[in-house]
């Protein structure tokens, strides 16, 4: 029995213990919790698997431009009908029972003609027919031909596709990095509210020390007679106040943990723990090259061309479609027969085509011109919308180059404010101690010396998010001076 309690006892202890040896601490700077989002975070991810659809996109359209090689065929086609045939003797039709078995194959390489939005094409055909009925076999052949098929007076979607869809590609480029940013941001935004919720803790716990010891003074005090009743409550308040902060302050902390946790893609065997950063760059942007480096590189500038030039492509569309429409259609090439493969190939008989059809408008109760229409009020309203998107878009980046620029004095000012509150009310808890001032003082001092601890880390954060909103709108690295870049191909992988 003695055995058995002890080694209960022994699990007791011991088991606790190796779950949590069993947590890895990891203690992480802002500039650590950055690296890690980009490589990490769900929304860095999403913004890769973005691109790569916007990727093969681009291969898609680029392959348009590029001959394709297709072979095609059929086997079997078989067929057994009665066929009109006409018999020039008699000058009649007469119907004559086919049964008629056909291997067809056929090698097609063709090409897009981008500036014309035509297509031209080289075609090989090889053709078996058994004749059941007259129990005969031949090879029809037909070694090469060329067909060109040219719309006239037609919209032409190569030439436009050849406008937009490099814009496009481009324009994904930039909206990755700018979404990469945003993780850099977004990272930001979890690392300042875990720090917040980690110096609530030690601000908490400090608190609760303080009013702990001045909660039994006081209580020495009273029966010393030297302060009355209702100081003795305030401290007593004070204490337990203290105490329902301490619990707070540890449950809002796990939750920060947990989100910052999630966001890195830790499990939870893994303890966060984060370093405030103690300096901040000595940068000063100029509004200017900020300017010039966002209406150069940032995705919404793209996104305004975009829309202008699918806007134009619209009308060029609507106005072809309302008009002469044509298409030329020509072909020469080589054709045979012979019951003998090898001379099927040897006389070789020509064969042209050449047939223009057109298609004209007569009748359309004013519905092609209605599209036009349409299409050219939709291409002003993108010109007017274009433009005033623009200028919004430098109003707000002068506002946030103004406000980063202010960041670093705010910083200054607020790590000071929280050094003098300190130390103020270090001296106001000295002055309590020997009864030079009210408890009211003191708590006064106390509530300004967590304020300002609270503030010097709300200037540290509003500072890191102006800057990497900078970079995001520029994407341009304004420490090392250099564009802001990545390995588009180790995407891909």
């Amino acid at each position: 029995m003695k055995k058995l309690l002890l080694l209960s006892i022994i699990y007791v202890f011991l088991i606790p213990g190796q779950s949590i040896s069993a947590q890895e601490l990891k203690r992480l700077t802002l500039h650590q919790v950055i690296e890690l989002s980009e490589v990490q975070s769900p929304n860095a991810l999403m913004a890769m698997h973005r691109f790569r659809s916007s990727y093969w996109q681009y291969r898609t359209f680029v392959a348009q431009y590029r001959p394709s090689l297709t072979l095609s065929g059929s086997t079997p086609d078989y067929s057994t009908a009665f066929s009109r045939v006409w018999n020039s003797q008699t000058s009649t039709y007469q119907y004559v029972s086919t049964n008629i078995l056909q291997t067809i194959g056929s090698l097609s390489l063709t090409q897009n003609i981008g500036l014309t939005g035509g297509t031209i094409s080289l075609q090989s055909d090889l053709t078996l027919e058994n004749d059941f009925e007259k129990e005969t076999n031949k090879y029809i052949t037909a070694p090469l031909s060329i067909r060109v098929v040219q719309p006239l007076f037609r919209y032409n979607s190569l030439k436009w596709q050849k406008k937009i869809e490099p814009l496009e590609y481009e324009a994904a480029k930039k909206t990755f990095l700018s979404s990469i940013e945003g993780v850099h941001m977004q990272a930001v935004q979890y690392f300042f509210s875990l720090a917040t919720a980690q110096i609530n803790k030690q601000i908490a716990e400090m608190n609760y020390l303080n009013a702990d010891t001045l909660w039994r003074m006081a209580q020495g005090r009273y029966q010393l007679g030297t302060i009355a009743e209702d100081e003795l409550l305030q401290m007593q308040l004070s204490w337990l106040n203290s105490e329902t902060a301490r619990k707070e302050a540890e449950m809002n902390l796990r939750d920060r943990e947990i989100r910052l946790r999630s966001f890195l893609g830790f499990n939870e065997n893994v303890r966060i723990e984060l370093i405030l950063p103690s300096e901040i760059p000595d940068l000063q942007v100029d509004v200017n090259e900020v300017l010039d480096m966002a209406h150069k590189n940032n995705p919404e500038m793209l996104e305004q061309q975009l829309t202008l030039l699918n806007a134009q492509s619209n009308v060029a569309q609507a106005k072809a479609d309302k008009g002469l429409n044509a298409n030329l259609i020509a072909s020469f090439g080589l054709r045979d027969q012979d019951p003998i493969f090898s001379e099927a190939y040897n006389k070789s008989n020509q064969q042209q085509t050449v047939r223009v059809g057109i298609t004209l408008p007569i009748l359309d109760w004013g519905l092609g011109r209605g599209r036009f229409k349409m299409a050219q009020s939709s291409l002003e309203l993108a010109e007017v919308q274009t433009e005033q998107a623009r200028v919004d878009f430098d109003q707000n980046l002068y506002l946030d180059v103004e406000q980063f620029n202010l960041q670093s004095e705010q910083v200054a000012i607020a790590a000071k404010s929280d050094t003098v509150a300190m130390k103020m009310y270090e001296v106001t808890k000295q002055r309590f101690l020997i009864g030079k001032i009210a408890v009211l003082e003191l708590n006064n001092a106390d509530t300004r010396k967590d304020q300002n601890r609270r503030a010097y880390v709300q200037a540290l954060q509003s500072y890191w998010n102006y800057f990497y909103n900078i970079r995001s709108l520029a994407l341009y690295d304004f420490l090392n001076r250099k564009p802001l870049e990545t390995d588009f191909e180790k995407l891909l992988d």
